[in-house]
């Protein structure tokens, strides 16, 4: 994984860092796992927008976020804001990537657990919180034990046992979360190991502005297969027409006919119109700055002449090789 403590201008003493929270979150845990130096200060945010906008203001220096699971795909939340519709977060580039593997817990009171010689038994258990991923990833167990209760959304995981600690004599709500999480909010563990797969990980990405990454963009290297391997890149792009046949397949193509793999491919609304959409696109290899070349920069700068509009939003070592 690329260091992401390494700075490319002068530090302060204390350097935040804002990741989704509260504490014991998983996102805390890529943190933890990114910034290990004193000097890094871990600042929890109450959501995904709240961490872009306080790496964007400067409240913070980087910032962690959710990106995508194993299990059940991408997070719709961070997509949309890297779509920036309203043009709120258009310095904010990639850095770096975290992967923490995800073990999800039904985590309650101890008056909830099931105490059916036959099986368990949740039928006390009305109402569950959670992460709107975490239902994705746990869905056999609540198809199996929870069909009943409903499902709360929250901000993280670890917000939803916050809530089920701040109802100590009420053993009919629950939460899905760490065990972690649990334990600093003095709960217990229902049911342990509940995500439908036991890789389970969830990848998140780290922040900063382009602002404190042109040292290290203008930096010249020698492009190879292992650099290409050792790299990714994630960009954005709108088509021109969704009418026009073959105008994504255009912008798609920059990248095959370079042998540039992809590793992701994702749309959101573009907010411009029914069926408009943003698409994003992960691929190995690294953009260099400005006139070096370089098969990465004349894929892009054929995309900038076949789509309507794109952006780059950054570049940064494999955290998974």
């Amino acid at each position: 994984m690329a260091d992401p403590q390494s700075p490319t201008s002068p530090l302060d003493e204390e350097t935040p860092v804002a990741y989704l929270g509260p504490p014991a979150s998983y996102t805390h845990q890529a943190a933890l796992d990114s910034f290990t130096e004193p000097r890094f200060v871990l600042r929890p945010e109450v959501s995904i927008e709240d961490v872009f906008q306080a790496v964007a203001s400067g409240r913070a220096s980087r910032g962690v976020v959710p990106f995508e699971n194993s299990s059940n795909g991408s997070v719709v939340f961070t997509l949309d804001l890297f779509a920036d519709l309203a043009g709120r977060y258009s310095d904010l580039v990639v850095v770096n990537e975290a992967y923490v593997r995800v073990n999800h817990c039904l985590v309650g009171h101890a008056a909830a657990r099931p105490s059916n010689p036959h099986g368990p038994d949740f039928s006390r258990i009305t109402k569950v919180y959670s992460h709107p991923q975490a239902w994705g990833q746990c869905k056999a167990f609540l198809a199996a034990h929870l069909k009943h209760a409903e499902k709360q959304d929250v901000s993280s995981t670890s917000r939803g046992a916050a809530l089920v600690a701040a109802n100590p004599q009420d053993p009919t709500v629950a939460a899905i979360s760490s065990s972690l999480a649990a334990q600093q909010s003095n709960l217990a563990i229902l049911a342990p190991s509940i995500q439908d797969s036991q890789t389970n990980t969830t990848r998140f990405l780290v922040l900063r502005t382009l602002a404190s990454t042109l040292s290290l963009d203008r930096r010249t290297f020698v492009e190879s297969p292992v650099e290409a391997r050792a790299y990714k890149t994630l960009v954005t792009f709108t088509v021109s027409s969704h009418e026009s046949p073959g105008a994504l397949a255009d912008c798609l193509g920059v990248f095959g006919k370079r042998g540039i793999s992809l590793t992701s491919i994702n749309s959101r609304p573009s907010g411009e119109g029914n069926w408009e959409y943003v698409f994003f696109v992960e691929f190995r290899g690294r953009k260099r700055a400005e006139g070096q070349g370089g098969v990465v920069n004349e894929a892009l700068g054929e995309l900038g002449r076949v789509s309507r509009g794109w952006r780059c939003l950054g570049s940064w070592e494999d955290g998974a090789k």
